[in-house]
Parts: C-alpha cells; sequence; structure tokens
C-alpha cells in the first residue's frame, strides 16, 4: 500500500534501521538517529541496485514521487540512473576546477611567469583577472559566450575606463586560446568582440617641456618637505628616465655605485631585456644619501610601511599633486618625455642612443639589426650631460636653447 504523508511523519526511530515501501520500489529508510532517506531499488542487466533520491522532509512524498518517475524514464531509454548521476557529478567537479578564473590563475602562472614576462606585466593580468572575475570568474570557461563577457566589459566602460576595459578584452582572449590549447575549451568568445568596444584616445603623459618651467619644477623638487625616500625619487628620476614601475621596484643589489652602474633585470623590463642605466656622478651622490636611509634593505625605493615591498605605484605622482603641479602639467612618467624631447633637440646625441637610453625598441625590424650596440660610451656622457643640463636648469643659470638641428637659436 501506498504511504502517505502523515505515516511518514509518524513512524518513529527504532534501534536499528527499518523501510517502508511506498510501490514501484521507492521506499522511505528510518534510522536510528531520526533521519529517514528515500531510496529507489531496481535492477540493470539482472543486478540490483539501489538511487538515493534524498532526506524527507526535504524531499517530500510528492517529490520523491516525481524523482521516481524521472528515473524510471531515463531507465526506459537504456539509461542507467546511478551511473548517470556520477557522470553529472564528475561534469559538475570538473567544470568547478575549469572556471575562468581558475584557468586564468593557471595561464599566468604557468605561462607568463615561466615564460619569464616582467613583474609588471604579471601584476596587471593579475589586475585583469580581478576585474573580470566578479562577472565570469565561477563560470565554467567553456560555458562562457560574447555576451557574458562583453557585459563585463561594459560595466568598465561605464566607469570611464575604456583603456582598461580593451586591456581585459585582450587578458581574455589569451585565457580563452590558452583553454583550447590546453583541451578545455571550444572557442574565444573575446575574438567576436573585437570591434565592439569604445576606442579609447590615445594616452599622453603630461611633461614639462619649457626650460624655465623645468628649472622651476627641479627647485620645487629641492624644496620638497615630505617623505625623505620620496624626495629623493623625486630628484633622481628625472636624471635616468627609466618607467616609474622600474624605479620605484629597483633593489640594492643591481645597482653598482664603483662601476656607475644601474643593471635593470629582463623580468622588470617592459620589453623583457635587461637594461643597463649609467649613472651620473649627481646621481651616484644622491643614491650614496639615500643608501644610509634604505641600504639595510631589499629596495632602493621602499614602501613606507614595510621594507619587503617597493615603493606605492602613486608616490611620486601624489607628491607631484601635492606641490601643487595638475596631472595635466606633469607626471612622473612625463619625464621620459622630457629627457627625450631636450636630448634630441640638442643634436648632440645619436636618436639611437637616446632611443637605447629610453630602453625602446626598434620599431624598424632593418635598422634595429644593423644599428651600433647599445651605444654604450655616448650614453655614458649622454646621461652625464643631462644631469648636468639639469643642474644648470635648477641654479637658474643661461641655458642655450638648439633648434631642431640643434644649432643655436
Amino acid at each position: 500500500m501506498a504511504l502517505t504523508a502523515a505515516e511518514i511523519r509518524a513512524f518513529k526511530p527504532a534501534y536499528k534501521p527499518f523501510k517502508r515501501a511506498d510501490g514501484r520500489g521507492l521506499y522511505i529508510e528510518v534510522f536510528p538517529n531520526g533521519s529517514k532517506l528515500w531510496r529507489w531499488k531496481y535492477r540493470v542487466s539482472g543486478k540490483e541496485k539501489r538511487l538515493a533520491l534524498g532526506a524527507w522532509p526535504e524531499v517530500s512524498l510528492a517529490k520523491a514521487r516525481e524523482l521516481l518517475a524521472e528515473a524510471r524514464g531515463q531507465l526506459n531509454e537504456g539509461i542507467d540512473p546511478s551511473v548517470h548521476r556520477k557522470k553529472l557529478k564528475a561534469t559538475a567537479q570538473f567544470e568547478a576546477a575549469n572556471t575562468f578564473a581558475a584557468i586564468a590563475l593557471e595561464f599566468i602562472e604557468k605561462k607568463m611567469v615561466s615564460e619569464g614576462r616582467a613583474r609588471r606585466t604579471i601584476e596587471k593580468a593579475r589586475w585583469h583577472l580581478r576585474l573580470l572575475s566578479p562577472a565570469i570568474g565561477k563560470i565554467p570557461i567553456a560555458d562562457v559566450d560574447p555576451q557574458m563577457l562583453l557585459a563585463a566589459l561594459r560595466r568598465l566602460e561605464a566607469k570611464g575606463t575604456y583603456e582598461t576595459a580593451k586591456k581585459c578584452r585582450g587578458f581574455a582572449s589569451r585565457v580563452f586560446r590558452y583553454a583550447i590549447w590546453t583541451g578545455r575549451g571550444q572557442h574565444d568568445p573575446a575574438a567576436a568582440l573585437r570591434g565592439a568596444l569604445v576606442t579609447p584616445k590615445p594616452k599622453h603623459y603630461a611633461a614639462v617641456l619649457v626650460p624655465g618651467k623645468l628649472g622651476a619644477l627641479l627647485r620645487a623638487i629641492d624644496d620638497y618637505d615630505g617623505h625623505p625616500i620620496t624626495k629623493f625619487a623625486l630628484q633622481i628620476t628625472p636624471q635616468v628616465f627609466v618607467r616609474p614601475g622600474e624605479l620605484r621596484h629597483a633593489e640594492w643589489e643591481e645597482i653598482d655605485l664603483d662601476a656607475a652602474i644601474w643593471r635593470i633585470p629582463a623580468g622588470k623590463m617592459k620589453a623583457r631585456r635587461p637594461h643597463a642605466v649609467p649613472l651620473s656622478s649627481q646621481v651616484l651622490s644622491l643614491l650614496g644619501e639615500l643608501k644610509k636611509i634604505s641600504g639595510g634593505g631589499r629596495y632602493v625605493f621602499p614602501s613606507f610601511s614595510t621594507p619587503n615591498r617597493p615603493m606605492s605605484e602613486n608616490t611620486v605622482n601624489t607628491a607631484l599633486r601635492r606641490m601643487g603641479f595638475t596631472k595635466d602639467e606633469v607626471t612622473a612618467h612625463g619625464f621620459r618625455a622630457t629627457a627625450s624631447t631636450f636630448l634630441n633637440e640638442s643634436g648632440k646625441w645619436n636618436p639611437d642612443a637616446i632611443e637605447r637610453a629610453l630602453s625602446h625598441g626598434d620599431s624598424d625590424a632593418v635598422r634595429g639589426a644593423y644599428s651600433r650596440g647599445n651605444y654604450w660610451d655616448e650614453r655614458v656622457q649622454m646621461l652625464q650631460w643631462w644631469s648636468d643640463y639639469l643642474s644648470r636648469l635648477k641654479e637658474g643659470g643661461e641655458v642655450v636653447p638648439f633648434d631642431r638641428q640643434g644649432n643655436r637659436v
């Protein structure tokens, strides 16, 4: 006889489990601890099997009969319900281990880190993943479609971060291609979104390009009354014109004060090529003073809170704002443009030597192949000339301007 809900509620636990049948192989088993579990007994190829259908009262009598009907339907179609359930569980486990976030992390560690990508590049990749994760991070990568990804990118665009949205699309595309290579993806939905995002305007870093204004800026830097390490960073930045990230990640073991060379390893460089910076006498003097403050730690410009991390990426720009200079007047990155402009306009230096000093690659493959090495001797002279030039500007001395051919004007 079929069970009723009232009968099931009335079943009391005994000292050992007991069963009560509902019909067609469905029964409820009552355990000594009071739990009541639904099971279905059936046969496949003459072999008796059991399928758990859930616990009462979470699975009601009506729901248990529904599940029974579904399982019997599978059996009638030649599908073993137990095997089918195991396959679904295995698929769910596979998908859980192959979400977009999981594969993206694997891509960063096994592909980017193993290939020796620059530290800054890897940090950016992790940042792009953090931006995308709320929308698609937990979704199996094979289930992410162009509309899901576009919705995540549109949220970034809504904040006005068009360049970030574009970079995130590119990062996602690399992750999807990695999933395809490793047999866990079928397509790259990011590829379908080429042209779908707002094209950001080219970004130009504000830079001081007038000698008098540059001299005033250098004097303001010398008068800076903030943290001493920040002041040293402000004083050194214009003279070495490396990228801000390369400066703040500088380590004492990379700097040879006796040889007057700062050797930056490939992993810290944007182009993933090692780079050497000649150090002028002015920079050597500043580093000598700075070593008395931070020389006991790893980083030349350590964080204010801990010597185990480098200075924050916003420190120099924040100091410039505190000094009264707006982001449209000068930026830390803009000192590179300042140096490039003045050095080229002086007409004293080979343009290739200037490009090497800026750690730029050559966009012309033939020109790059036949250029004369790294122009080291010329760069040593050029960096000293540049520091001397800045010193004259800072002191307010006469500075002769040059035209584009290097002639006095």
